[in-house]
């Protein structure tokens, strides 16, 4: 079978496309014939010998792979061969492993899914589960009305926007293009804001006569993150769930206590805080697949590209123009 690894971290041209044996199940294993890889962030940091939750070389670097059980270890129950699932590298002990033509997993690691649902579809909702937690799981003072996302046409910015309206929320989205701005409003975004020709926070106050957000979620960070506590309302929160900018550069006490009329709040989030809470963790899982089940969200797919062509899909990815996900298909 194909498989990708990384000898020797560096770009795109880092990953070789090898033939492997096919790995066999064992007792309270699955083996899983994959249909569609996810291609995301972690990935390339896998790529790139930079992750924080690095596996050891040679490593391959794939988190996310929906596919049908192939074939089952002994004692396993509940699947059967045909079926579709999802993997998560999230669910397994390392990160990484997932770009394959098979995979083989523990049996309670995989999400079954119903018949019905969309396998690239399906592979994309890892953003989604990422989604989920920042909107439900990081406990705001007072449950958002109205929501801030930064970046919103990107693979979790578009989870964000689709989640959010799920919850009743009003969006408010930041591009950099018209193209992403058609984008994000296709995924039903009330508002727009281009964040390089226009001041977000004086718009954002302008698009909610005034009153701010409930929520800003920022995954850039940077010397711009502590303005955003300007485009706040009453307990409104600033959340950042990742910092691609390096970390802001202004005092964020000082900053906070510019707007004490509002009681500002801060939180930092990342999806680690789950990786010894399978509970916690399944159980968002759990809720977003059953929105896609009932067609309820729609993951958006900006290029579905072949295994074998790998190197062409981190380029892409590194190039920050995706609309949406990236996927491969074997």
């Amino acid at each position: 079978m194909r498989a990708v690894l990384v000898r020797q971290p560096g770009g795109p041209d880092a990953l070789e496309v090898v033939e492997l044996p096919v790995p066999v199940p064992g007792a309270g294993e699955v083996q899983i014939r994959a249909e569609a890889f996810g291609v995301g962030q972690p990935d390339a940091l896998i790529r790139r010998g930079v992750y924080k939750w690095m596996p050891p070389l040679p490593a391959n670097p794939g988190n996310d792979v929906a596919g049908r059980v192939s074939a089952l270890g002994l004692g396993v129950e509940g699947l059967a061969v045909g079926q579709k699932v999802l993997l998560s590298a999230r669910d397994l002990s390392q990160r990484g492993g997932c770009y394959a033509d098979y995979v083989v997993a523990p049996a309670d690691a995989v999400h079954a899914l119903p018949d019905h649902v969309d396998l690239q579809a399906a592979v994309c909702l890892s953003n989604y589960q990422v989604a989920y937690a920042l909107l439900h799981e990081c406990r705001h003072p007072r449950a958002p009305k109205s929501v801030l996302v930064i970046g919103a046409a990107g693979g979790v910015g578009t989870a964000l926007v689709q989640l959010a309206k799920l919850a009743g929320m009003t969006v408010i989205g930041t591009v950099s293009t018209e193209e992403k701005a058609a984008f994000a409003k296709a995924n039903r975004a009330d508002h727009i804001i281009f964040y390089r020709s226009e001041d977000v926070v004086a718009r954002t106050r302008e698009l909610t006569k005034g009153e701010g957000v409930g929520l800003v979620l920022d995954h850039v960070c940077g010397p711009e993150f502590t303005a955003y506590l300007g485009a706040l309302g009453k307990w409104g929160t600033l959340l950042s769930y990742n910092a691609f900018a390096g970390l802001p550069e202004e005092n964020l006490m000082a900053a906070m206590r510019n707007h004490l009329d509002i009681c500002p709040a801060v939180r930092c989030f990342s999806f680690h805080i789950y990786d010894h809470d399978r509970d916690g963790r399944r159980a968002l899982m759990r809720s977003v697949i059953e929105a896609l089940s009932r067609n309820a969200i729609k993951p958006a797919i900006s290029a579905v590209l072949k295994l074998d062509e790998v190197r062409k899909a981190h380029t892409l990815l590194e190039q920050g123009s995706a609309l949406g996900k990236i996927i491969m298909t074997p």
